[in-house]
């Protein structure tokens, strides 16, 4: 079992990025006492050593599931900012949430399409229109269907039926893929201040 889990600092103030650090190596030091490996997969580092504006880890081994999820949230470092004296606050607070890192190419099989013959429409010509050349693709998969009668051959049809298909599915592929980009940048702008599902301190 493998859940990756972002860790972002979102927009806040460089303390942030300064309590993800302490934050992450609490969660990493947590993830130990469960049996658990860690590994962290990408890091943006603040602009001090051992800060973090976001960092994706990976959590390995049984119970990674629950463990990410008991880390998922609003999480708090409460201390003293180490930058400012004057600054009066003492919670710093950073988001996580899991996310998916790869998407799983659909496979693509022509013994996954269901070919099935079809009467063409329209102009033709009388042999056109008593022959059943037109071709009705289905991806039992994905659920994709095409229905291609450009041409006249029965066969023709058939080959570029299936070659649209392979095409929709890669289409497919890629649009969920940057979707799943899109969500991560998305949890940077998540983090909500206050009622945070953890407080840790020093």
């Amino acid at each position: 079992m493998s859940v990756h889990l972002l860790l972002s600092a979102g927009r806040g103030p460089r303390e942030c990025a300064w309590a993800l650090g302490r934050l992450l190596r609490r969660l990493e030091a947590d993830a130990a006492r469960h049996g658990l490996a860690t590994r962290r997969v990408q890091t943006v580092s603040g602009d001090r050593r051992d800060t973090y504006r976001s960092v994706l880890v990976q959590i390995c081994g049984a119970g990674a599931e629950p463990f990410a999820a008991s880390w998922t949230g609003t999480l708090c470092w409460q201390a003293a900012s180490p930058y400012r004296a004057s600054a009066g606050r003492k919670n710093w607070y950073v988001i996580a949430h899991p996310c998916q890192l790869d998407i799983p190419a659909t496979s693509f099989t022509e013994a996954d399409v269901e070919i099935m013959a079809c009467r063409t429409g329209g102009p033709g010509g009388q042999h056109r229109n008593k022959v059943s050349t037109a071709v009705r693709a289905t991806h039992r998969p994905s659920g994709l269907v095409v229905v291609v009668d450009t041409e006249r051959r029965f066969s023709l049809n058939r080959r570029t039926a299936i070659e649209l298909l392979r095409q929709r599915v890669e289409r497919g592929d890629e649009a969920a893929r940057q979707a799943a980009t899109t969500a991560r940048w998305r949890i940077h702008d998540d983090l909500v201040r206050g009622n945070p599902i953890r407080v840790e301190r020093p």
